[in-house]
Protein backbone atom coordinates (compact mmCIF):
# COMPACT_ATOMS: atom_id res chain seq x y z
CA UNK A 1 0.00 0.00 0.00
CA UNK A 2 3.00 2.33 0.93
CA UNK A 3 3.95 1.66 -2.38
CA UNK A 4 0.81 1.68 -4.49
CA UNK A 5 1.02 5.61 -2.54
CA UNK A 6 4.47 6.00 -3.12
CA UNK A 7 4.37 5.40 -7.09
CA UNK A 8 0.69 7.79 -7.10
CA UNK A 9 3.24 10.56 -5.95
CA UNK A 10 5.76 9.72 -8.23
CA UNK A 11 3.16 10.03 -10.83
CA UNK A 12 1.91 12.88 -10.01
CA UNK A 13 4.83 14.60 -9.46
CA UNK A 14 6.29 13.60 -12.75
CA UNK A 15 2.80 14.82 -14.20
CA UNK A 16 3.92 18.01 -12.56
CA UNK A 17 7.25 17.91 -14.53
CA UNK A 18 6.34 16.60 -18.07
CA UNK A 19 3.50 19.79 -17.96
CA UNK A 20 5.87 22.34 -17.06
CA UNK A 21 9.21 21.59 -18.25
CA UNK A 22 8.95 21.34 -22.23
CA UNK A 23 11.17 18.60 -23.94
CA UNK A 24 14.16 19.85 -25.93
CA UNK A 25 12.55 18.51 -28.94
CA UNK A 26 9.79 21.02 -28.66
CA UNK A 27 11.49 24.39 -28.12
CA UNK A 28 13.91 23.21 -31.14
CA UNK A 29 10.54 23.15 -33.31
CA UNK A 30 9.39 26.66 -31.94
CA UNK A 31 12.66 28.52 -32.66
CA UNK A 32 13.19 27.55 -36.46
CA UNK A 33 9.42 28.60 -37.09
CA UNK A 34 10.26 32.38 -36.47
CA UNK A 35 13.02 32.50 -38.50
CA UNK A 36 10.86 31.38 -41.70
CA UNK A 37 8.02 34.19 -40.94
CA UNK A 38 11.12 36.31 -40.82
CA UNK A 39 12.79 35.11 -43.89
CA UNK A 40 9.62 35.32 -45.93
CA UNK A 41 8.44 38.59 -44.37
CA UNK A 42 12.12 39.78 -45.84
CA UNK A 43 11.55 38.57 -49.51
CA UNK A 44 7.94 40.08 -49.71
CA UNK A 45 9.35 43.44 -48.47
CA UNK A 46 12.26 42.60 -51.59
CA UNK A 47 9.23 41.54 -54.01
CA UNK A 48 7.25 44.84 -53.30
CA UNK A 49 10.24 47.28 -53.38
CA UNK A 50 10.92 45.31 -57.28
CA UNK A 51 7.47 45.18 -58.32
CA UNK A 52 7.52 48.94 -57.50
CA UNK A 53 10.17 49.74 -60.01
CA UNK A 54 8.69 47.56 -62.71
CA UNK A 55 5.68 49.74 -61.77
CA UNK A 56 7.08 53.05 -61.93
CA UNK A 57 9.27 52.15 -65.32
CA UNK A 58 6.21 50.97 -66.95
CA UNK A 59 4.50 54.50 -65.86
CA UNK A 60 7.26 56.28 -67.40
CA UNK A 61 7.06 54.67 -70.22
CA UNK A 62 3.02 55.28 -70.63
CA UNK A 63 3.76 58.81 -70.18
CA UNK A 64 6.10 59.19 -73.17
CA UNK A 65 4.07 56.84 -75.34
CA UNK A 66 0.99 59.63 -74.22
CA UNK A 67 3.64 62.79 -74.98
CA UNK A 68 4.58 61.33 -78.23
CA UNK A 69 0.93 60.47 -79.11
CA UNK A 70 0.13 64.10 -78.57
CA UNK A 71 3.27 65.29 -80.53
CA UNK A 72 1.98 63.32 -83.66
CA UNK A 73 -1.42 64.50 -83.01
CA UNK A 74 -0.54 68.05 -82.98
CA UNK A 75 1.55 67.68 -86.04
CA UNK A 76 -1.15 65.79 -87.84
CA UNK A 77 -3.54 68.28 -87.24
CA UNK A 78 -0.88 70.97 -88.26
CA UNK A 79 -0.29 69.45 -91.42
CA UNK A 80 -4.56 69.23 -92.15
CA UNK A 81 -4.70 73.29 -91.69
CA UNK A 82 -1.59 73.44 -93.95
CA UNK A 83 -2.95 70.96 -96.16
CA UNK A 84 -6.65 72.88 -95.82
CA UNK A 85 -5.26 76.51 -96.30
CA UNK A 86 -3.04 75.54 -99.15
CA UNK A 87 -6.10 73.86 -100.33
CA UNK A 88 -7.82 76.87 -100.18
CA UNK A 89 -5.53 79.52 -101.77
CA UNK A 90 -5.44 77.10 -104.99
CA UNK A 91 -9.10 77.24 -104.89
CA UNK A 92 -8.84 81.12 -104.58
CA UNK A 93 -6.07 81.12 -107.32
CA UNK A 94 -8.35 78.94 -110.03
CA UNK A 95 -11.47 81.33 -108.82
CA UNK A 96 -13.29 77.98 -107.24
CA UNK A 97 -13.43 78.75 -103.94
CA UNK A 98 -16.53 78.33 -101.98
CA UNK A 99 -16.80 78.59 -98.24
CA UNK A 100 -20.02 77.87 -96.49
CA UNK A 101 -21.01 80.43 -94.79
CA UNK A 102 -24.56 81.09 -95.52
CA UNK A 103 -26.23 78.84 -93.97
CA UNK A 104 -24.65 80.34 -90.19
CA UNK A 105 -26.15 84.17 -91.18
CA UNK A 106 -28.78 85.28 -88.52
CA UNK A 107 -30.86 87.68 -90.08
CA UNK A 108 -30.61 91.64 -88.29
CA UNK A 109 -33.16 92.66 -85.75
CA UNK A 110 -33.91 96.04 -87.25
CA UNK A 111 -33.01 98.23 -84.53
CA UNK A 112 -29.55 96.17 -84.57
CA UNK A 113 -29.12 98.30 -88.05
CA UNK A 114 -27.04 101.68 -87.92
CA UNK A 115 -28.46 104.37 -90.30
CA UNK A 116 -26.09 107.09 -91.03
CA UNK A 117 -27.25 110.28 -92.18
CA UNK A 118 -25.38 112.99 -94.26
CA UNK A 119 -26.12 113.45 -97.65
CA UNK A 120 -29.13 116.02 -98.93
CA UNK A 121 -30.16 113.36 -102.14
CA UNK A 122 -29.78 109.53 -102.49
CA UNK A 123 -26.70 107.21 -102.13
CA UNK A 124 -25.61 106.07 -105.61
CA UNK A 125 -22.54 104.13 -104.45
CA UNK A 126 -20.28 103.31 -102.00
CA UNK A 127 -17.05 101.11 -100.66
CA UNK A 128 -15.59 99.97 -97.69
CA UNK A 129 -11.61 100.33 -97.22
CA UNK A 130 -10.24 97.27 -96.85
CA UNK A 131 -9.60 97.03 -92.89
CA UNK A 132 -13.48 97.52 -92.75
CA UNK A 133 -12.64 100.57 -90.50
CA UNK A 134 -14.13 103.38 -92.72
CA UNK A 135 -17.15 103.74 -95.37
CA UNK A 136 -17.06 106.06 -98.52
CA UNK A 137 -20.38 107.00 -99.60
CA UNK A 138 -21.30 109.42 -102.81
CA UNK A 139 -24.55 110.69 -104.23
CA UNK A 140 -26.52 112.66 -106.23
CA UNK A 141 -25.64 115.92 -103.94
CA UNK A 142 -22.21 115.63 -105.87
CA UNK A 143 -20.08 115.15 -102.12
CA UNK A 144 -17.90 111.99 -101.36
CA UNK A 145 -18.19 111.24 -96.62
CA UNK A 146 -15.72 109.17 -95.05
CA UNK A 147 -17.23 107.32 -92.53
CA UNK A 148 -15.87 105.50 -89.07
CA UNK A 149 -17.59 102.15 -88.96
CA UNK A 150 -17.25 101.79 -84.92
CA UNK A 151 -18.56 105.40 -84.14
CA UNK A 152 -20.70 106.17 -87.39
CA UNK A 153 -19.04 109.47 -87.41
CA UNK A 154 -18.05 111.76 -90.46
CA UNK A 155 -14.33 111.38 -90.82
CA UNK A 156 -14.40 113.79 -93.80
CA UNK A 157 -16.34 115.77 -96.07
CA UNK A 158 -15.10 116.15 -99.95
CA UNK A 159 -17.79 118.61 -100.80
CA UNK A 160 -19.46 119.42 -103.85
CA UNK A 161 -16.97 121.91 -106.66
CA UNK A 162 -18.02 124.81 -107.13
CA UNK A 163 -17.75 125.95 -110.75
CA UNK A 164 -15.94 129.51 -110.73
CA UNK A 165 -12.16 130.28 -111.16
CA UNK A 166 -9.30 128.22 -110.74
CA UNK A 167 -7.96 127.59 -107.21
CA UNK A 168 -11.55 126.26 -105.94
CA UNK A 169 -11.41 123.11 -103.85
CA UNK A 170 -11.43 120.07 -106.12
CA UNK A 171 -14.63 118.09 -105.89
CA UNK A 172 -17.44 116.58 -108.32
CA UNK A 173 -19.91 119.17 -110.01
CA UNK A 174 -22.36 116.76 -111.14
CA UNK A 175 -23.48 113.09 -109.88
CA UNK A 176 -21.09 110.74 -108.30
CA UNK A 177 -21.85 107.38 -109.94
CA UNK A 178 -19.10 105.33 -108.90
CA UNK A 179 -15.91 104.71 -106.31
CA UNK A 180 -13.19 101.93 -105.60
CA UNK A 181 -10.67 101.89 -103.54
CA UNK A 182 -7.37 99.79 -103.90
CA UNK A 183 -6.88 97.16 -102.09
CA UNK A 184 -3.98 98.15 -100.19
CA UNK A 185 -6.66 101.22 -98.95
CA UNK A 186 -4.02 103.88 -100.67
CA UNK A 187 -6.03 105.26 -103.68
CA UNK A 188 -9.85 105.80 -103.78
CA UNK A 189 -11.02 106.53 -107.05
CA UNK A 190 -14.21 108.35 -108.11
CA UNK A 191 -16.14 108.54 -111.13
CA UNK A 192 -18.85 111.33 -112.11
CA UNK A 193 -21.60 111.80 -114.59
CA UNK A 194 -19.16 114.68 -116.31
CA UNK A 195 -16.86 112.14 -117.97
CA UNK A 196 -14.30 112.31 -114.87
CA UNK A 197 -12.63 110.31 -112.59
CA UNK A 198 -10.74 112.01 -109.04
CA UNK A 199 -8.31 109.79 -107.52
CA UNK A 200 -7.85 110.68 -104.19
CA UNK A 201 -5.46 109.56 -100.93
CA UNK A 202 -7.76 107.30 -99.30
CA UNK A 203 -6.17 108.38 -95.66
CA UNK A 204 -6.23 112.36 -95.70
CA UNK A 205 -8.69 112.47 -98.39
CA UNK A 206 -6.12 114.55 -100.37
CA UNK A 207 -6.68 115.02 -103.97
CA UNK A 208 -4.31 113.55 -106.54
CA UNK A 209 -5.11 113.50 -109.82
CA UNK A 210 -7.83 114.05 -112.01
CA UNK A 211 -8.18 111.25 -115.28
CA UNK A 212 -9.79 112.38 -118.39
CA UNK A 213 -10.77 110.71 -121.81
CA UNK A 214 -14.15 109.36 -121.20
CA UNK A 215 -16.64 111.09 -123.38
CA UNK A 216 -19.62 110.32 -121.16
CA UNK A 217 -20.86 109.63 -117.76
CA UNK A 218 -18.24 107.06 -116.07
CA UNK A 219 -20.33 104.31 -114.40
CA UNK A 220 -17.85 101.70 -113.27
CA UNK A 221 -14.57 101.56 -110.97
CA UNK A 222 -12.34 98.81 -110.21
CA UNK A 223 -8.72 98.42 -108.63
CA UNK A 224 -7.19 95.15 -109.79
CA UNK A 225 -6.50 93.48 -106.19
CA UNK A 226 -3.31 93.63 -105.08
CA UNK A 227 -1.88 96.82 -107.71
CA UNK A 228 -2.80 100.06 -108.62
CA UNK A 229 -4.50 99.05 -112.25
CA UNK A 230 -7.69 100.81 -112.19
CA UNK A 231 -10.13 99.54 -114.49
CA UNK A 232 -13.03 102.27 -115.63
CA UNK A 233 -16.22 101.87 -117.93
CA UNK A 234 -18.96 104.57 -119.09
CA UNK A 235 -22.07 105.08 -121.14
CA UNK A 236 -19.82 106.17 -123.69
CA UNK A 237 -19.75 101.70 -124.15
CA UNK A 238 -15.93 101.55 -123.47
CA UNK A 239 -13.58 100.11 -120.89
CA UNK A 240 -10.46 101.98 -120.16
CA UNK A 241 -7.55 101.08 -118.06
CA UNK A 242 -5.04 103.39 -115.73
CA UNK A 243 -1.95 103.31 -114.20
CA UNK A 244 -2.65 105.53 -111.21
CA UNK A 245 0.43 105.14 -108.94
CA UNK A 246 2.12 106.66 -112.76
CA UNK A 247 -1.01 108.93 -113.08
CA UNK A 248 -1.09 107.86 -116.19
CA UNK A 249 -3.75 106.05 -118.98
CA UNK A 250 -2.77 102.93 -120.60
CA UNK A 251 -5.61 101.36 -123.02
CA UNK A 252 -9.21 102.01 -124.16
CA UNK A 253 -11.11 98.49 -124.96
CA UNK A 254 -14.91 98.17 -127.01
CA UNK A 255 -17.13 95.88 -127.58
CA UNK A 256 -20.26 96.78 -125.51
CA UNK A 257 -23.74 97.91 -128.14
CA UNK A 258 -25.03 100.23 -125.21
CA UNK A 259 -24.25 102.18 -121.92
CA UNK A 260 -22.20 100.00 -119.74
CA UNK A 261 -23.75 99.86 -116.48
CA UNK A 262 -21.18 98.41 -113.65
CA UNK A 263 -18.26 96.97 -113.55
CA UNK A 264 -16.36 94.74 -111.24
CA UNK A 265 -12.32 93.54 -111.05
CA UNK A 266 -10.47 90.61 -108.64
CA UNK A 267 -6.99 89.61 -109.19
CA UNK A 268 -6.88 88.64 -112.22
CA UNK A 269 -5.75 90.96 -114.98
CA UNK A 270 -9.42 91.13 -116.29
CA UNK A 271 -12.99 92.78 -115.17
CA UNK A 272 -16.38 92.04 -115.59
CA UNK A 273 -19.17 94.68 -117.07
CA UNK A 274 -22.55 95.09 -116.88
CA UNK A 275 -23.90 95.93 -121.02
CA UNK A 276 -27.26 97.86 -119.50
CA UNK A 277 -29.49 97.91 -122.31
CA UNK A 278 -27.19 95.54 -124.88
CA UNK A 279 -28.52 92.46 -122.45
CA UNK A 280 -24.67 91.14 -122.18
CA UNK A 281 -22.21 90.51 -119.25
CA UNK A 282 -18.66 90.75 -120.93
CA UNK A 283 -15.67 89.41 -118.99
CA UNK A 284 -12.28 91.49 -120.74
CA UNK A 285 -9.31 89.90 -120.71
CA UNK A 286 -6.82 92.52 -120.89
CA UNK A 287 -3.57 91.23 -121.92
CA UNK A 288 -5.35 89.78 -124.96
CA UNK A 289 -7.37 92.46 -125.94
CA UNK A 290 -10.64 90.03 -125.90
CA UNK A 291 -14.09 89.62 -124.20
CA UNK A 292 -16.24 86.86 -123.36
CA UNK A 293 -20.14 87.20 -124.02
CA UNK A 294 -23.09 86.72 -121.76
CA UNK A 295 -26.60 86.28 -122.25
CA UNK A 296 -29.50 85.40 -119.73
CA UNK A 297 -31.06 88.41 -118.68
CA UNK A 298 -34.44 89.84 -120.60
CA UNK A 299 -33.94 93.48 -119.51
CA UNK A 300 -30.85 96.45 -118.41
CA UNK A 301 -28.34 94.89 -116.94
CA UNK A 302 -27.52 97.10 -114.05
CA UNK A 303 -25.09 95.84 -111.49
CA UNK A 304 -22.37 92.77 -111.17
CA UNK A 305 -19.92 91.26 -109.26
CA UNK A 306 -17.63 88.74 -108.91
CA UNK A 307 -17.89 85.57 -106.68
CA UNK A 308 -14.72 84.58 -106.87
CA UNK A 309 -11.89 84.56 -110.12
CA UNK A 310 -14.53 81.66 -111.77
CA UNK A 311 -18.11 82.81 -110.89
CA UNK A 312 -20.42 86.14 -111.00
CA UNK A 313 -23.52 87.18 -110.01
CA UNK A 314 -25.81 90.33 -111.93
CA UNK A 315 -28.90 91.85 -111.62
CA UNK A 316 -31.12 92.99 -114.09
CA UNK A 317 -34.36 95.17 -114.19
CA UNK A 318 -36.43 92.15 -115.40
CA UNK A 319 -36.44 91.31 -111.65
CA UNK A 320 -34.11 88.48 -112.55
CA UNK A 321 -31.33 87.80 -110.70
CA UNK A 322 -28.22 85.40 -112.40
CA UNK A 323 -25.24 83.08 -111.31
CA UNK A 324 -22.73 82.65 -114.31
CA UNK A 325 -19.95 80.56 -114.91
CA UNK A 326 -16.90 82.61 -116.81
CA UNK A 327 -16.86 78.43 -118.72
CA UNK A 328 -20.33 79.06 -119.61
CA UNK A 329 -22.32 81.54 -121.90
CA UNK A 330 -25.45 81.13 -120.16
CA UNK A 331 -26.49 81.56 -116.20
CA UNK A 332 -25.87 78.74 -113.72
CA UNK A 333 -28.89 79.64 -111.83
CA UNK A 334 -31.61 82.42 -112.74
CA UNK A 335 -34.40 83.60 -110.07
CA UNK A 336 -36.92 85.85 -111.94
CA UNK A 337 -38.76 87.74 -109.96
CA UNK A 338 -36.14 87.88 -106.89
CA UNK A 339 -37.52 90.66 -105.40
CA UNK A 340 -41.38 89.63 -106.22
CA UNK A 341 -44.13 91.75 -108.08
CA UNK A 342 -45.20 95.21 -108.04
CA UNK A 343 -48.32 97.65 -109.83
CA UNK A 344 -52.11 96.24 -109.41
CA UNK A 345 -53.17 92.73 -110.73
CA UNK A 346 -52.91 91.85 -114.51
CA UNK A 347 -50.35 95.13 -114.88
CA UNK A 348 -47.96 93.36 -112.61
CA UNK A 349 -44.62 94.36 -112.98
CA UNK A 350 -41.37 92.56 -110.99
CA UNK A 351 -39.03 95.00 -108.87
CA UNK A 352 -36.05 95.95 -110.74
CA UNK A 353 -32.92 94.60 -109.47
CA UNK A 354 -30.57 97.57 -108.65
CA UNK A 355 -27.63 96.41 -107.03
CA UNK A 356 -25.66 93.01 -105.75
CA UNK A 357 -22.95 92.26 -103.81
CA UNK A 358 -21.57 88.90 -103.12
CA UNK A 359 -18.87 87.76 -100.04
CA UNK A 360 -15.47 86.97 -101.62
CA UNK A 361 -14.97 83.55 -101.92
CA UNK A 362 -18.41 82.17 -100.14
CA UNK A 363 -22.14 80.87 -100.68
CA UNK A 364 -23.39 84.51 -99.45
CA UNK A 365 -25.36 86.75 -101.72
CA UNK A 366 -27.27 90.26 -101.36
CA UNK A 367 -29.93 91.50 -103.66
CA UNK A 368 -31.14 95.57 -103.51
CA UNK A 369 -34.18 96.59 -104.89
CA UNK A 370 -37.02 99.25 -103.89
CA UNK A 371 -39.44 96.80 -103.02
CA UNK A 372 -39.31 97.60 -99.18
CA UNK A 373 -36.37 94.99 -98.59
CA UNK A 374 -33.00 93.74 -99.08
CA UNK A 375 -32.42 89.76 -99.59
CA UNK A 376 -30.18 87.57 -98.57
CA UNK A 377 -28.93 84.39 -100.96
CA UNK A 378 -27.30 81.36 -100.71
CA UNK A 379 -25.53 79.56 -103.79
CA UNK A 380 -25.96 76.18 -103.88
CA UNK A 381 -22.91 73.58 -104.94
CA UNK A 382 -21.14 74.24 -107.87
CA UNK A 383 -23.29 77.57 -107.96
CA UNK A 384 -26.10 75.94 -109.51
CA UNK A 385 -28.89 77.36 -107.23
CA UNK A 386 -30.06 80.18 -105.54
CA UNK A 387 -32.12 80.20 -102.35
CA UNK A 388 -33.76 82.39 -100.27
CA UNK A 389 -32.13 83.28 -96.61
CA UNK A 390 -34.09 86.21 -95.37
CA UNK A 391 -35.32 89.51 -96.22
CA UNK A 392 -34.03 92.33 -94.12
CA UNK A 393 -36.77 95.28 -94.22
CA UNK A 394 -34.96 98.79 -95.69
CA UNK A 395 -37.64 101.61 -97.13
CA UNK A 396 -36.34 103.14 -100.22
CA UNK A 397 -33.77 102.92 -103.50
CA UNK A 398 -31.03 100.59 -102.33
CA UNK A 399 -28.53 102.08 -104.84
CA UNK A 400 -25.44 100.21 -103.63
CA UNK A 401 -24.66 97.26 -101.50
CA UNK A 402 -20.86 96.21 -100.58
CA UNK A 403 -19.85 92.95 -97.91
CA UNK A 404 -17.33 94.03 -95.29
CA UNK A 405 -14.03 92.07 -95.83
CA UNK A 406 -14.51 90.33 -92.73
CA UNK A 407 -17.88 89.30 -93.30
CA UNK A 408 -19.37 90.51 -90.52
CA UNK A 409 -21.61 93.56 -91.85
CA UNK A 410 -23.21 94.78 -94.95
CA UNK A 411 -23.62 98.29 -95.71
CA UNK A 412 -26.45 100.00 -98.31
CA UNK A 413 -26.50 102.73 -99.76
CA UNK A 414 -30.80 103.84 -99.91
CA UNK A 415 -31.78 106.78 -101.53
CA UNK A 416 -35.51 107.79 -102.64
CA UNK A 417 -34.65 108.27 -106.36
CA UNK A 418 -32.68 105.47 -108.42
CA UNK A 419 -29.34 105.89 -109.03
CA UNK A 420 -29.23 106.27 -112.89
CA UNK A 421 -32.69 108.38 -113.05
CA UNK A 422 -35.62 110.08 -111.40
CA UNK A 423 -38.62 107.15 -112.70
CA UNK A 424 -40.09 106.97 -109.20
CA UNK A 425 -39.79 108.41 -106.10
CA UNK A 426 -40.49 106.89 -102.36
CA UNK A 427 -41.06 109.99 -100.30
CA UNK A 428 -40.93 107.76 -96.91
CA UNK A 429 -37.33 106.50 -97.66
CA UNK A 430 -34.65 108.27 -96.16
CA UNK A 431 -31.31 109.56 -98.12
CA UNK A 432 -28.56 106.70 -96.18
CA UNK A 433 -25.93 104.74 -95.30
CA UNK A 434 -27.42 101.62 -93.18
CA UNK A 435 -24.93 99.55 -91.29
CA UNK A 436 -26.32 96.35 -90.88
CA UNK A 437 -24.67 93.31 -88.41
CA UNK A 438 -24.62 89.45 -89.96
CA UNK A 439 -24.46 87.73 -87.17
CA UNK A 440 -23.41 84.02 -87.55
CA UNK A 441 -25.01 81.18 -85.60
CA UNK A 442 -22.67 79.12 -83.25
CA UNK A 443 -21.59 76.19 -84.77
CA UNK A 444 -23.72 73.01 -83.72
CA UNK A 445 -20.97 70.63 -81.44
CA UNK A 446 -19.28 67.54 -82.93
CA UNK A 447 -20.36 64.31 -82.30
CA UNK A 448 -19.12 62.27 -80.04
CA UNK A 449 -17.60 59.28 -80.54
Amino acid sequence: MANSAGDRGKAKSGGKMNEEIPSDSESESVAPRRTEEEEEEEEELEETAQEKKLRLAKLYLEQLRHQEEEKAEAREFEEDQVAGRLKEDVLEQRGRLQKSVAKEVQPPAPSDIRVLRGHQLSITCLVITPDDLAIFSAAKDCTIIKWSVESGRKLHVIPRAKKGPEGQPPGHSSHVLCMAVSSDGKYLASGDRSKLILIWEAQSCRHLYTFTGHRDAVSGLAFRRGTHQLYSTSHDRSVKVWNVAENSYVETLFGHQDAVAALDALSRECCVTAGGRDGTVRVWKIPEESQLVFYGHQGSIDSVQLVNEEHMVSGADDGSVALWGLSKKRPLALRREAHGLRGEPGLEQPFWVTSVAALLNTDLVATGSHSSCLRLWQCGEGFRQLDLLCDIPLVGFINSLKFSSSGNFLVAGVGQEHRLGRWWRIKEARNSVCVIPLRRAPRPPAAGP
